[in-house]
């Protein structure tokens, strides 16, 4: 990826700034902004530094980084409010955990006899070496997002309250999942540095998950990280 491609794509990550905020956060002209992004021109070093420091990323990335990984397949980028909520949570440590997980997590739900369950899941990092590198074994978490009118004293219920997170849509994520899903995140923590937010770890929130979903017959993903508020 070329200087200008990532000027440009810095910009549209950036609250979606246009060439003209752009021109004059650096006391330049909207033409000149427009050189820059068609490689046409390149700004002084002093100019480049300023851009690095309002876009958050390094003099080697801005230059001959590729910054840009954001496609087709990723839509709706955007800050969410997730209300408060209640949820319920298996954790497995396996070869494939994530279908170990989602699967114990589908069957609570048939047996609890919750309709539509909102599940969702995220990685569970807490395991060794051993475990990884011999084993070939991995964690995962998958929880379900419990109903309001769900009442239960025997079941180990957590609780979140509202938190504000940086949210990206995949479309089709399991085409492709190793690539896709795994971008996602980083073009979400791109999201968050180029905005200057902070992804914060706080107790008693999760940090980051996903929610898979089928609309109109097509697959989605959301992958949430969560932000300070």
């Amino acid at each position: 990826m070329s200087f200008g491609e990532n000027i440009q794509f810095l910009r549209k990550m950036h609250r979606g700034m246009t060439q003209e905020e752009l021109a004059e956060k650096m006391s330049v002209s909207r033409q000149t902004v427009s050189k820059w992004e068609l490689d046409n021109a390149f700004p002084e070093m002093e100019k480049a530094i300023a851009l690095c420091k309002l876009f958050s990323c390094t003099l080697d990335e801005l230059i001959t980084g590729n910054l840009n990984d954001y496609s087709d397949q990723y839509l709706n980028l955007h800050i969410e409010t997730v209300p408060a909520f209640r949820y319920f949570q298996h954790t497995v440590i396996s070869t494939e955990p994530e279908e170990d997980a989602m699967s114990h997590i589908q069957k609570w739900t048939d047996l609890k006899q919750i309709h539509s369950p909102v599940i969702i899941g995220w990685d569970f990092p807490y395991i060794s070496q051993e475990q990884i590198n011999v084993y070939h074994m991995h964690g995962y978490v998958a929880a379900c997002i419990l109903p309001d009118q769900y009442k239960s004293e025997c079941d180990r219920i957590q609780d979140q309250a509202s938190q504000n997170y940086a949210v990206i849509t995949i479309k089709d994520p399991f085409k492709n999942p190793f690539h896709s899903i795994p971008n996602a995140y980083k073009t979400l923590m791109r999201y968050i540095d180029v905005n200057q937010f902070v992804h914060k770890e706080l107790k008693d929130v999760i940090s980051c998950f996903e929610k898979a979903y089928v609309k109109d017959g097509t697959s989605f993903m959301d992958v949430y990280i969560s932000i300070a508020s």
